[in-house]
């Protein structure tokens, strides 16, 4: 398939009751990308509230992200049968229902059922507002809309820690799942009443739904994330268990591509991948989505493991990205609508990115809030660049019909680039540590009189505070000193990486098309653009 116009075309501006439906599914998808990390922040005080295992309570999350990556490459399938008011609609009003029965959780067995219903009900919140994005509103306006999709999509995680610390230490947990429903219902009746004429529903393929492919689907993806998400901590193929989701993951991946090439209607149409310039831009999202999670997974772990940061200093600390993202979103938006070539804004935007993994792989153990402050603002820039200028010219190379499969493609691209890069950071922890561990054990010379004095030193101060066996508990001080340095090598070494991978992936925006020049034309009515197949 050769690059296509995109769904809309240049015109005046949609009526106001589009924009007000646009702002409410934008509020939705923030909702949906926002729980991730406000429950991730808080799974402490859950564990304590439903007295689970460390095992247990890691399956909150888990759970939510299995269903979530199996619901979001569904959205291509349902936006075509569904319409796109209806789906959202639905999805919205199970997310909230799901939150609310969160919140009634009388175990951790209820808990995790509940969330991965959550995760499912929400996943198609996220794909359907970049489907409408270019369904709806003309290419002059896509920049400036863009851009604000792309600021919600990217400030979520960075406010995530933030907001769950604050209402988990002031509300308690349960809390964390109320603040989901009334927002939810607000949404779900503002989206049916304001998004009527956005596209026609064919139930007709409801009829058709290849259930050989959702059930390869589910084990692919389901199972990956699984393989992902544990791996790090057991040794990866060294488990059975992981051995085992691994071979389901891949058996699923076989009867999933088997269908979707050979079904009459499958379940996720893979067609878009046709487009070279969707093809390139869905990897560079996998880069997006290593990018984003991959830095908000390292920096509060930093600063936990490290600082002995709070869940509340952390997201203090983080808030700044977000800050920075929600300031930046206007003027980028601003930018991209008088660029007819975004490529250079994107290129300009993972280079920005890899700056501030470079900045971070510099840390010491004293690192603190203003250390982390300019990478955070360097990076915050970088995403608000590189997310529409990606986004745009992938989506918009697309016809009609293939934007609902397409911004579900590239949903999942992002989430499983999340996954990946998260997945690999924590292996390379652990032996990156291993290494540094003995390195500095290994130079550690006791008759080095730095050394010795250190550890003297140590001693009469235990001495003093009448602590047990003082020599002993000093040699612990100094070993616990040596294993904090090793920690912070470790982080080094993982920003480092990152800064290097990203660097390389920005020659990819190269490879992209610039989008179509933007005219003054008349619009097409959305119901005969999106049916135009």
């Amino acid at each position: 398939m050769s690059d296509a116009a995109p769904a809309a075309k240049p015109g005046d501006s949609p009526p106001l009751h589009i924009w007000i439906g646009f702002i409410a599914m934008v509020v939705g998808q923030f909702m949906a990308i926002l729980d991730i990390q406000i429950v991730a922040s808080a799974l402490g005080s859950i564990q304590a509230g439903v007295s689970a295992s460390r095992d247990e309570i890691s399956w909150v999350q888990t759970s939510y992200l299995i269903a979530e990556v199996i619901g979001i490459p569904l959205s291509g399938f349902l936006g075509r049968a569904l319409g796109t008011r209806l789906l959202f609609c639905i999805s919205a009003l199970a997310f909230s229902l799901m939150s609310l029965l969160c919140a009634f959780a009388w175990d951790i067995n209820s808990l995790i059922i509940f969330r991965a219903l959550q995760g499912f009900s929400g996943a198609a919140m996220i794909p359907t507002v970049m489907a409408t994005l270019y369904l709806a509103f003309p290419p002059r306006l896509q920049p400036m809309t863009g851009a604000m999709m792309g600021m919600v999509i990217t400030l979520a995680p960075s406010l995530g820690p933030t907001i769950g610390g604050m209402v988990a230490e002031s509300l308690g947990w349960r809390a964390l799942f109320w603040v989901n429903v009334a927002p939810g219902l607000l949404i779900t009746l503002i989206i049916w009443n304001t998004m009527r004429s956005l596209d026609k529903p064919q139930f007709s393929l409801l009829k058709k739904i290849d259930l050989l492919g959702l059930l390869g689907l589910a084990a692919f993806l389901g199972a990956a994330e699984y393989t992902l998400e544990e791996g790090p901590s057991n040794d990866w193929f060294a488990s059975n268990e992981v051995s085992a989701w691994a071979v389901v993951s891949f058996l699923g991946a076989v009867l999933f591509f088997f269908r979707a090439f050979r079904a009459e209607t499958p379940i996720v149409d893979l067609r878009p991948f046709k487009t070279p310039t969707f093809a390139i831009g869905a990897c560079l999202g996998f880069v997006i989505g290593l990018a984003l999670f991959s830095s908000v997974f390292l920096t509060p772990l930093f600063l936990g493991s490290v600082r002995g940061y709070s869940a509340l200093q952390i997201g203090h600390t983080m808030f700044v990205q977000g800050l920075v993202m929600f300031c930046a979103a206007p003027l980028i938006g601003r930018l991209g609508r008088t660029m007819a070539d975004t490529r250079p804004l994107g290129f300009i935007g993972l280079l920005l990115i890899a700056l501030s993994c470079w900045m971070q792989a510099h840390l010491t153990a004293e690192a603190g809030f203003y250390d982390m402050m300019w990478p955070q603002v360097v990076r915050a820039m970088g995403l608000m660049c590189t997310f529409s200028s990606v986004m745009q010219p992938a989506l918009q190379s697309l016809p009609p019909q293939l934007v609902h499969s397409g911004a579900g493609l590239f949903n999942t691209m992002r989430n499983l680039g999340g996954a990946f890069g998260i997945a690999a950071l924590a292996t390379v922890q652990a032996h990156s540590f291993a290494l540094h561990r003995q390195e500095l054990y290994s130079a550690a010379d006791l008759n080095n009189p730095h050394v010795a004095g250190m550890i003297a030193g140590a001693q009469a101060y235990l001495e003093q505070a009448g602590a047990a066996d003082p020599e002993r508990q000093a040699m612990m001080r100094y070993a616990a000193l040596l294993d904090r340095e090793a920690l912070v090598m470790t982080f080094n070494d993982q920003f480092l990486m990152l800064a290097v991978v990203i660097s390389l992936s920005a020659f990819a925006m190269l490879l992209l098309r610039p989008r179509p020049k933007i005219g003054m034309g008349p619009a097409p009515k959305l119901d005969d653009a999106a049916m135009a197949h």
